[in-house]
């Protein structure tokens, strides 16, 4: 779904009338019913009203969901908005979803790999980098590290730290004479 972006996942239900527990991904996490009917994966459209904040999330209702049943079948379903309900970024801020596939080169033009995920675990996003035939990296999304992303090519510049790639020894450039 190029044209949509990820704001939440379905967790489970929440009590017994069908109301359904969700994870928000939204910069505002109690936000994620602002921005129209959403779209799950399995193809349904349904709006979505947050009753209340809960642990880990937020309790909501989505419209066609009226039993425990039905909101226990949609464990596991993201929720998709259209990309045009969603406010424009500025030029430094971007979409998950606009990082993930991007092909990753260094600051001479070498191919790294490819962004497969980004990841926030509350103390800075993480770039995900899959380089070809090598481990998985992870690497700190800041203007240090990642200088320049070009979303129209598909490309982002990178420039790690020494010693977070595979076969980067920190003291390869240090001089061990006595």
């Amino acid at each position: 779904m190029k044209d949509h972006v990820c704001l939440g996942a379905v967790m489970g239900s929440y009590g017994v009338r069908g109301e359904c527990r969700v994870k928000s991904f939204c910069s505002d996490p109690s936000a994620i019913g602002d921005y129209g009917p959403l779209t799950l994966d399995n193809g349904t459209t349904s709006k979505l009203t947050v009753i209340r904040p809960i642990k880990g999330g937020y309790a909501v209702r989505l419209s066609g969901v009226s039993q425990k049943e039905a909101a226990d079948a949609l464990k596991g379903q993201r929720l998709w908005a259209h990309r045009d309900a969603l406010p424009e970024l500025p030029d430094d801020e971007y979409y998950y979803s606009d990082l993930i596939g991007l092909t990753a080169f260094d600051t001479g033009g070498v191919e790294m790999g490819k962004i497969h995920a980004v990841h926030d675990h509350g103390a800075g996003d993480l770039l995900e980098l899959r380089p070809k035939g090598g481990a998985t990296v992870l690497l700190p999304f800041t203007r240090a590290v990642a200088p320049t992303v070009d979303l129209a090519s598909g490309r982002i510049v990178l420039d790690p730290p020494k010693g977070l790639m595979p076969g980067d020894d920190e003291d390869a450039d240090s001089d061990t004479t006595d």
